[in-house]
């Protein structure tokens, strides 16, 4: 039984706790979780990355490179181009869920809660007029 629970990485004995620290230091700045959020929707470059995030491209490209190291994000050449993308689902996953846990330290029901709550309600019939 011992066996199963070492062997789940969730465990809080997993050896994979020191790199999810390690994650978490990585995304612990505004502007690599704007860039997360900015390539959650697809490629983009670094320019177009620097005006969205509102930092020069220089500061955008070191962070970048960080990120790329932590294989955050990866790349693709395009021409003279290099586009940057999320090398997978899950850093987009973990910035939405701490903006989510962002929305409930305000108090009140979180923007989150009530996209939820409509996208779950089913769809009501259209209403028949009598002729």
């Amino acid at each position: 039984m011992n066996a199963d629970k070492n062997a789940c990485a969730l465990g809080a004995d997993s050896q994979y706790v020191e790199l999810a620290v390690e994650v978490f230091a990585m995304l612990a700045d505004a502007t690599r979780v704007r860039i997360i959020l900015a390539l959650r929707d697809g490629e983009m470059a670094v320019g177009a990355l620097a005006d969205v995030v509102g930092k020069s491209p220089a500061a955008v490209s070191q962070h970048l490179a960080k990120m790329r190291l932590a294989r955050m994000v990866s790349t693709r050449q395009e021409g003279t181009r290099v586009l940057y993308r999320l090398e997978n689902e899950h850093a987009r996953q973990l910035v939405a869920d701490a903006i989510f846990q962002a929305e409930h330290a305000l108090g009140g029901e979180p923007a989150h809660h009530r996209l939820l709550v409509h996208e779950a309600q089913p769809a009501q019939p259209a209403q028949r007029s009598a002729s």
